[in-house]
């Protein structure tokens, strides 16, 4: 799994920050082994830049999913976040690099576009905040036909069925007094709690049930024996 914070795994010391990720290596049987590389704050520019993107293709396997999504950074045009920022054509070419690179290994490389913020009109609808960088996605996953889990859109609907205050218990969002780690408050309408992190990644799953891929096969089930 490569992305960034809103994937990534983070210290007990953060909770309750979860990356989705998180929970979603839970959901697999030991035929799978899940490596979170994903990081906060890494845009697919600095991903490369940093060098975290070799030693993850060097060491994959025939057969081993590349989960990628990436975006928020990608798309932070505010000038404190110049280091990260990446155009939609320098996006979809750094997309593109993992994906033709990990085909080179023989694994299988899946698309998924970056998670929505919460982000509500004065109407109440939920607002798209991805637009060019999921429409990559799409653009690169039909170039280079490559599986592609929507999470954009999906965690969209999602918020939208909880409407705009009941979907805040999904994200580090507490009011004065509600949690003990923020007497004082927190307003995060990007990263997710242990509860928001698992909705996104049962949503993943859901995902990769509906594009009948292979990994589908592995998913743990339970209460199917007797007690």
């Amino acid at each position: 799994m490569i992305g960034d914070s809103t994937m990534c795994n983070y210290e007990p010391t953060r909770a309750p920050l979860t990356g989705w990720g998180m929970p979603f290596a839970y959901f697999f049987d030991s035929t799978v082994s899940i490596n979170n590389r994903a990081r906060g704050g890494r845009s697919t520019r600095t991903f490369l830049s940093e060098n975290r993107w070799k030693p993850i293709v060097d060491s994959i396997q025939e057969g081993d999913y590349v989960l990628m999504q990436f975006g928020h950074n990608d798309e932070a045009k505010e000038p404190k976040y110049a280091d990260r920022y990446t155009s939609v054509e320098d996006y979809k070419q750094n997309l593109a690099k993992f994906i033709t690179e990990t085909k080179s290994k023989k694994g299988f490389p899946v698309i998924i576009t970056p998670v929505t913020r919460r982000r509500f009109s004065k109407e109440g609808n939920i607002q798209q905040t991805h637009v060019e960088y999921t429409n990559a996605c799409y653009a690169i996953a039909k170039q280079y036909n490559v599986p592609l889990i929507d999470l954009d859109t999906k965690s969209r609907e999602l918020l939208q069925q909880l409407g705009a205050e009941n979907s805040k218990y999904l994200f580090m969002d507490f009011e004065p007094g509600e949690h003990p780690m923020y007497p004082d408050g927190f307003h995060d309408n990007t990263h997710f709690n242990e509860f928001g992190a698992r909705k996104m990644a049962e949503l993943v799953l859901a995902e990769i049930r509906s594009l009948d891929l292979e990994l589908a096969q592995r998913v743990v089930k339970r209460g199917t024996q007797k007690p």
